[in-house]
């Protein structure tokens, strides 16, 4: 199985060590690992600020550096899913083809690989923030607000490893308020969106808040350390990759 590994911008220049750690989850389960060199980002900043008609720069990238892959495979929750609705090309089957088969990274182990097993120790109480497109765009867990069965496929994922325990928030599908250009936008609505979502976090007494999108991880430990709180913040690859 030939994946080709979707760094977010972001990702690549703070949180590398994110990219690093979903590279060798992927490859110690089996898969053949690619990095295209060329990919750029998403395009996701210019469309939430109503740019996306200026975007189609990035698109030529992305598409250019994904085509012909089996699967491609990222660990951000959000730039997946804005390629999975917004990637459009003149070469428009390559495009639809992309859109198809990108993945978040959760996703892709619970439903393409279909992981029962992990081979990951992590001794820690954790607590997990399902962020919003991950939730309401990518459905990998279930919406409180509808009345259906619950499920988390990061949820999952963790329960396979050896030691954590994973903490009951009291409000555990809330928005962490960072929203992309939002929390630029509407900085102090944003902030105390993050302030609440810590505070529940506080209160289960958690080592560490782990989840699938590093961009509301990001907001949460910027919180997070001008609190000077204890408390660290870690992706689920991070977490899937101790040993």
């Amino acid at each position: 199985m030939r994946v080709a590994l979707f760094v977010p911008c972001y990702v690549d220049q703070f949180y590398p060590q994110v990219a690093i750690a979903t590279m060798q989850v992927l490859e110690k389960l089996g898969c053949t690992v690619e990095f295209p060199p060329n990919q750029t980002c998403c395009g996701q900043p210019m469309a939430n600020s109503g740019f996306e008609d200026q975007q189609a720069g990035c698109n030529r990238v992305i598409v250019d550096a994904f085509r012909g892959y089996d699967y491609i495979v990222g660990p951000s929750g959000s730039c997946v899913l804005h390629i999975k609705q917004h990637l459009h090309h003149e070469d428009e089957t390559t495009a639809a083809q992309i859109r198809s088969r990108v993945y978040e990274f959760t996703e892709f182990l619970t439903d393409v690989l279909k992981v029962t097993a992990i081979n990951a120790r992590f001794p820690h109480r954790v607590g997990l923030h399902q962020s919003c497109h991950g939730q309401r765009g990518l459905h990998l867990s279930q919406m409180s607000e509808l009345v259906a069965d619950p499920f988390s496929k990061p949820e999952q994922l963790l329960h396979m490893v050896e030691g954590l325990q994973l903490a009951t928030l009291d409000r555990k599908d809330e928005c962490c308020g960072f929203g992309g250009t939002f929390c630029v936008f509407e900085e102090s609505v944003s902030a105390k969106m993050g302030k609440d979502r810590v505070a529940d976090h506080h209160r289960q007494g958690v080592e560490v808040i782990t989840g699938a999108d590093v961009s509301c991880l990001m907001h949460l430990e910027g919180i997070l350390k001008r609190q000077q709180s204890p408390i660290k913040v870690m992706h689920i690859a991070e977490i899937l990759n101790c040993v």
